[in-house]
């Protein structure tokens, strides 16, 4: 990415008669899968549902709050979260960017991923809200909290 600011010398944005909300837009969204990815994954790597959660928590401060409330009491007692198409459409463009790839149980950032995500990072006013939010849970939601909430799926 700082190559190609380099190479170029400067971001043009072009004015669109008809605005895409910002969760919309899929290089947004893919930052902030990236985003989980380097602050709240551990080894940069995440099922595909944990994503999601995170995607469906960022959406909503009450959501925020719940998922930095599991993390902390090390238990997961969000029964269900959304699938974003958004996310799954994102996820389709890093892999083809190169900027995530897929593992045999998820997906996993790239170094060029990492150094994207880095640019955007030294920006303070980029994904503030995010940033503070995923820093305040770290690592601490977990593979198996996710995995066991969704095995209560499957018996349901």
């Amino acid at each position: 990415m700082a190559e190609l600011i380099a190479e170029r010398g400067h971001l043009r944005f072009e004015r669109r008669p008809s605005p895409v909300l910002v969760e919309h837009r899929p290089l947004y969204k893919i930052c902030q899968l990236i985003l989980v990815l380097h602050l709240s994954s551990r080894g940069g790597k995440s099922t595909l549902p944990r994503l999601h959660l995170f995607n469906w928590a960022l959406k909503r401060a009450d959501r925020i709050q719940k998922l930095v409330g599991a993390a902390k009491a090390k238990v997961l007692h969000i029964t269900a979260w959304g699938f974003d198409p958004a996310v799954a459409i994102a996820i389709r463009f890093a892999i083809a960017e190169e900027l995530l790839q897929t593992t045999s149980t998820g997906y996993q950032i790239t170094e060029k991923g990492l150094s994207l995500i880095i640019e955007v990072l030294k920006d303070p006013g980029a994904f503030s809200t995010e940033r503070t939010f995923l820093k305040e849970i770290g690592k601490d939601i977990t593979e198996n909290m996710v995995e066991t909430v969704a095995r209560g799926w499957e018996s349901a």
